[in-house]
């Protein structure tokens, strides 16, 4: 039985790390907010970037292109890379737990060379345990400001593998926000801009009803709008999972934290019975004392 000394010693704990609790579910509200402010304004910015290549695109003809494969080896035998965004912290529940079993349903079907880019730390340990193989490994960051080199370092190996021939399709995985207090896992085709791309962003509606024409130099243009649609793309990703995150670890810690109030109720009330408890005793004690003293005399 626990004594009053270590019930004292337990609801100190337990008092500290409600307060930790407290402080980390106020970070995590604190976070969510900045990056669905980053969300929001990039939405535009990626809408008009991915209209400006879907004009392109129809403008050069690529939409009457066939977009199902002549037989199924063409299919099969695609090299893919599947870029996998997740977390460095723990307390996020099953952020990471759901995200590498969606990857792993996706790619268990593939039977082509497959690559597995991760960011974050504890996702390629997941997969790894999983039997797929980790590729490459970057870090997650850790502020808004710190994305742009993050997508930086992701572009150049797109850029190294495009040289080499390496990958002929890219994915992206990540867990993104679907309502306020919810989030689910997400798949999207993000390189190469072909025919099936274009039939993916199909319901990206021009917004006048004149038809867009391509004035200038062509290469140039469609060099800068393939640049800026993966950058912001990757960027838009990144912070749709991080906001994921937070709210996962939101979520995590308010059920902590209620928890944490009834463990400090149940030990409570321990304590203040056994503190009544002791305080009858010396009381019987003291009665029973002074009874005898009155015997005596």
């Amino acid at each position: 039985m626990d004594s009053l000394e270590s019930l004292t010693r337990q609801i100190a704990g337990a008092k500290d790390l409600d307060s930790i609790v407290r402080t980390m579910k106020a970070m995590a509200a604190a976070n969510i907010g900045q990056y669905e402010i980053a969300m929001e304004s990039l939405g535009d910015y990626w809408t008009n970037v991915s209209l400006g290549l879907v004009a392109y695109l129809k403008n050069i003809g690529l939409e009457n292109l066939d977009v199902q494969p002549n037989n199924e080896t063409k299919k099969t035998n695609k090299s893919v890379c599947a870029i996998v965004f997740g977390s460095d912290q723990g307390f996020v529940g099953q952020f990471n737990d759901s995200l590498s079993q969606y990857v792993l349903k996706s790619l268990g079907t593939h039977q082509g060379r497959t690559e597995i880019w991760t960011v974050g730390v504890r996702v390629p340990l997941l997969l790894t345990d999983m039997g797929l193989t980790v590729t490459k490994q970057f870090d997650l960051p850790n502020s808004i400001k710190a994305i742009t080199a993050l997508i930086g370092s992701i572009l150049v190996q797109v850029e190294e593998n495009r040289e080499k021939g390496n990958v002929d399709e890219y994915y992206l995985f990540h867990n993104h926000l679907i309502n306020e207090g919810s989030y689910e896992q997400e798949k999207s085709r993000l390189f190469p801009l072909d025919a099936k791309w274009l039939q993916e962003k199909g319901q990206l509606k021009w917004p006048t009803q004149k038809q867009p024409e391509v004035i200038g130099d062509s290469g140039k243009l469609i060099r800068r709008l393939i640049r800026e649609y993966l950058f912001v793309t990757l960027y838009k990703t990144c912070t749709e999972s991080l906001a994921s995150e937070n709210l996962s670890r939101l979520n995590a810690m308010q059920r902590a934290e209620k928890n944490i109030e009834e463990l400090l109720d149940e030990i409570g009330h321990t304590y203040h019975r056994l503190r009544q408890s002791s305080i009858d005793e010396e009381l019987f004690d003291v009665v029973s004392g002074f009874t005898a003293l009155n015997k005596d005399n």
